[in-house]
């Protein structure tokens, strides 16, 4: 039997705080607001019980941030979608945010296995006046276990309308391409990371969200497999390719804690559920 799940939330300032309403059908949930930075940041988390997605399956996640409001939204632990006898497994997410709104999308980690046919699609609509960050991280296979992404697909799909579109599709077949130097390069986690505008970002404070990136990237391990730059003037964009997920989450957080300062001068505040 495929599970289907579907989550709908409305975040709204009232006086100083952030509120989230929420109503779901199928297995895919809330957990209660949490306010660690004060009443203006909702923290939030996605939880999906069945832990995994298998042939079939389907999750949809739809949001709006209404404008003044700041939504800080994550996950207890991976996303995983397991191996399919025959359907596809789809996770789709579609969120608005409203002139004067922040978001930040902070999933953890996606794991593919190994047989898996699944598809994770993305689209972050903002009105001028509307900021936000989010990253998203893929692991192919299982390397700790020994299995290799060697058959299954894996198709990626992150939007932001007008501005921005980054969709392929991993085919474990292409072995050629997974260990090529100008695809995969014989690593197994891909990371992105975006800081995005609803209008054009000031050159001066893209030029600064660059090289705090940059910065970091050459202190750390992977920086011969990183870059941040700017293809749109509403978009910075930070990719990095690794052998495995915790170096590559490592990177990402310690960005987002460098951009969260500079762009909105916010001190980080890891979710809660990070520390477990």
């Amino acid at each position: 039997m495929s599970w289907h799940g579907h989550l709908s939330l409305h975040y709204r300032r009232e006086a100083a705080r952030t509120l989230v309403h929420d109503q779901h059908s199928g297995p895919l949930r809330l957990l209660r607001s949490l306010y660690p930075e004060g009443p203006h940041i909702c923290h939030n988390v996605l939880v999906h019980p069945p832990a995994g997605l298998a042939g079939g399956d389907e999750l949809t996640l739809q949001a709006h941030v209404a404008t003044q409001a700041h939504a800080l939204i994550t996950t207890p632990g991976a996303t995983r979608f397991y191996r399919s006898l025959g359907e596809a497994a789809r996770q789709q997410v579609q969120i608005q945010v409203d002139a004067g709104a922040r978001l930040e999308w902070l999933p953890l980690e996606t794991l593919c296995y190994r047989r898996a046919l699944a598809e994770n699609r993305m689209t972050f609509t903002l009105s001028p006046g509307a900021e936000m960050m989010g990253w998203d991280v893929l692991a192919l296979g299982q390397p700790a276990g020994g299995e290799a992404f060697d058959e299954g697909r894996f198709t990626q799909h992150v939007e932001l309308p007008g501005v921005w579109l980054e969709r392929g599709t991993v085919d474990g077949t292409d072995q050629r391409f997974l260990h090529s130097p100008l695809g995969w390069a014989g690593h197994t986690v891909l990371g992105l990371m975006w800081f995005a505008a609803g209008e054009a970002i000031t050159p001066q404070r893209s030029e600064a969200l660059l090289d705090s990136a940059r910065v970091r990237l050459l202190q750390h391990a992977l920086k011969a497999c990183a870059g941040a730059t700017a293809p749109h003037a509403q978009l910075v964009l930070l990719r990095v390719l690794g052998p495995r997920v915790e170096p590559v989450m490592g990177l990402l957080r310690a960005v987002w804690a460098l951009w969260r300062q500079e762009a909105w001068g916010l001190p980080a505040s890891a979710p809660r559920v990070w520390q477990t």
